[in-house]
């Protein structure tokens, strides 16, 4: 993984910092590096059923906020029909806002072991703009995910229970998270007093980029990470430490991808801004995965944020990583 070029008094300033930064920068495992093998066969399937997602719900439906209501309801029934032809038994959470009612998408897969234990894996729906990456890709990879556990025989399903959200109104929230789908969600998992081990926010997945300088980052994080966008992140605050680490050091020992991680103080705004901060809210541990979001994508809550901004064959090997981690994560 390339490190960005520092300046001497970056340097310095770095070797000051690095006993402090250690703690949550630090991850078990090796970034991925080098070239990747080819896509196997399954994984074109996988890569074409993502493409038909994101042409479905970006370019079909288009953009999906309070502005257009009816699309919002058509990209709701576009995935609970995915999930119900997974065989997945699906319900919905209605909330209120701005005059609307909208609408969390769950499907469930109950895990074997009956110990009351779930992984949720969830994803924002709603956009600015066509939002192809900003959030298509992430529902997309929920979707498949959801595909695959749900195709399991019956004696391999999870001994954990997997819950698949699709949330409502992570966007425009007026000014206040706790309008988030996220929120109204994790609010209910904390009042049925439910034992959700971790939460994993599918947030961006399609913008990978290799030249020097395609990856920005503020300060003091430009020091650690690297300056070229070619890497997917795993982002939590410092209660979710064990979580992530868990998670990034399965990711790196089954995706031929590069990778980061960070568990930082919840100071750093920056590592909020999806729907894992609403289950920190109740103390959940939870993280994201992204690409770093408006730190190397140009397009975020353009019109341009279009499918052919996405590097399908990038987002492709991550999702079918991330099918293992999440179970390694169910069968513990």
């Amino acid at each position: 993984m390339c490190r960005p070029n520092l300046t001497l008094t970056q340097r310095l300033v770095k070797r000051v910092l690095a006993p402090f930064a250690r703690p949550f920068t630090s991850m078990p495992g090796q970034s991925f590096a080098g070239e990747p093998k080819p896509l196997s066969r399954d994984q074109l399937l996988l890569k074409d059923r993502l493409r038909l997602h994101i042409e479905k719900i970006a370019v079909q439906i288009g953009e999906r906020s309070p502005k257009y209501p009816e699309r919002i309801e058509f990209c709701e029934n576009y995935i609970a029909a995915q999930f119900a032809l997974a065989g997945l038994s699906v319900s919905s959470q209605a909330f209120e806002f701005a005059g609307l009612t909208m609408h969390n998408i769950i499907a469930e897969i109950k895990g074997s072991a009956y110990n009351g234990e779930v992984i949720v894996i969830g994803a924002h729906y709603d956009s600015i703009g066509p939002g192809a990456n900003d959030n298509t890709s992430g529902v997309s990879a929920l979707i498949e995910i959801a595909r695959h556990f749900a195709k399991l025989p019956y004696k391999n399903r999870p001994k954990q229970t997997i819950r698949f959200v699709a949330f409502a109104n992570e966007e425009d929230s007026g000014e206040a998270w706790q309008n988030m789908g996220s929120y109204h969600y994790a609010k209910l998992c904390k009042a049925r007093r439910e034992n959700i081990v971790g939460m994993i926010s599918l947030e961006m997945l399609g913008c990978f980029l290799h030249e020097h300088g395609s990856q920005k980052y503020p300060f003091p994080f430009n020091l650690f990470y690297p300056d070229k966008g070619n890497f997917i992140g795993f982002v939590a605050n410092r209660a979710s430490l064990a979580f992530v680490k868990d998670v990034i050091g399965k990711f790196r020992q089954v995706a031929q991808f590069p990778s980061e991680g960070v568990a930082a103080p919840e100071i750093f705004a920056d590592i909020s801004r999806s729907d894992h901060w609403s289950f920190w809210q109740f103390g959940y541990p939870a993280l994201m995965v992204t690409d770093t979001s408006n730190f190397r994508f140009q397009h975020l809550h353009l019109d341009s944020d279009t499918p052919d901004k996405i590097d399908f064959d990038s987002m492709t090997r991550i999702v079918d990583a991330m099918v293992e981690v999440v179970a390694h994560l169910a069968n513990k």
